[in-house]
């Protein structure tokens, strides 16, 4: 077949196959039901099989319908990306960040959020979470921050801190409860942790924490329960008094300091990894660029220090 079916007709039945609805469909694409439905004919009579039938008041896809709207969602979502990249590329005020999510959230979206008001409260911040390593130059963003076991080695490679983790709890947490004496006490409470794996080694967990302090913990299950995939849910777990958390420093420094998060011991171990920075071969071009990139480093070498400063506030 020479022909490709009409561009509408396939926008209308990538919309209609998400939402099995013609009412649904046509409030998402602002028509009436009746033009979904002519367009819906007009895009099988091209293709020559049925794409839908109905099952009591639901429109359903045919196997045949299923994979023909696996191609065309692959298909949109490629325009929808390359339609948000050439906007990108032609506004100049615009600085493209892509982190961890937790990262992102945690440390790297309210310093980017400080400079921007610093240095021009106009520009656009765009602000990616992903674990996937993006392509940067396809992708047009200006700077990654990534774990440094799973980055590469170009020119533009800077390390930035190594983190350290150290228990947290809320303080409501310890209320009416005897006061702790010693780290092992720790094991009479639920303990929250972060499992990064298979893409990442994990962070020091509570078994390696316990085990460098020499307490032996015998057969106790500490990883079995209360296991988070991303770093920020054990953290918000913590703070809503769930359990203590094997914390990253750089992610609690506002919390601690508001008193939403304490620290009953100092002890403390690093990650086995560095965070690191990457950026695109063009992104020294704008000044703003430049500007962020100084700013950043500058930040990420006070980390380790801020860090320190962080477990002296530790009761024990």
């Amino acid at each position: 077949m020479d022909t490709l079916p009409p561009l509408r007709a396939l926008q209308v039945f990538e919309t209609l196959g998400h939402s099995q609805s013609l009412q649904e469909a046509a409030r998402r694409l602002k028509i009436t039901p009746g033009a979904i439905s002519q367009q819906l004919r007009l895009l099988e009579d091209t293709l020559g099989c049925s794409l839908t039938y109905k099952e009591g008041k639901r429109l359903r896809l045919t196997a045949a319908g299923v994979r023909f709207h696996e191609i065309c969602t692959q298909a949109f979502e490629l325009l929808r990306d390359g339609q948000q990249e050439m906007e990108r590329s032609r506004n100049t005020s615009l600085l493209s960040i892509s982190a961890l999510p937790s990262m992102l959230k945690t440390w790297m979206a309210p310093l980017a959020f400080q400079w921007q008001e610093q240095y021009d409260p106009e520009l656009t911040l765009h602000l990616k979470g992903s674990h996937a390593e993006p392509d940067l130059e396809a992708e047009q963003i200006d700077f990654r921050i990534t774990y440094g076991q799973a980055a590469a080695r170009p020119r533009s490679f800077t390390e930035l801190y190594t983190d350290r983790v150290v228990p947290a709890c809320s303080p409501a947490l310890l209320q009416g409860q005897a006061a702790l004496r010693h780290p092992r006490d720790l094991l009479s409470y639920p303990l929250l942790s972060s499992d990064w794996q298979p893409r990442f080694t994990s962070p020091p967990s509570w078994r390696d924490w316990f085990e460098s302090l020499d307490i032996d913990i015998g057969d106790t299950p500490l990883d079995r329960f209360r296991v988070f995939s991303l770093s920020h849910m054990a953290l918000e777990s913590a703070v809503a008094g769930q359990g203590f958390v094997l914390a990253q420093c750089s992610m609690i420094e506002k919390e601690v300091r508001s008193g939403q998060l304490i620290l009953p011991f100092s002890h403390s171990l690093p990650l086995p990894w560095p965070y690191v920075l990457t950026r695109r071969a063009g992104a020294f071009e704008s000044p703003h660029s430049q500007d962020f990139h100084r700013y950043l480093l500058n930040r990420a070498r006070q980390q380790e220090q801020i860090n320190q400063e962080l477990l002296l506030q530790a009761l024990a």
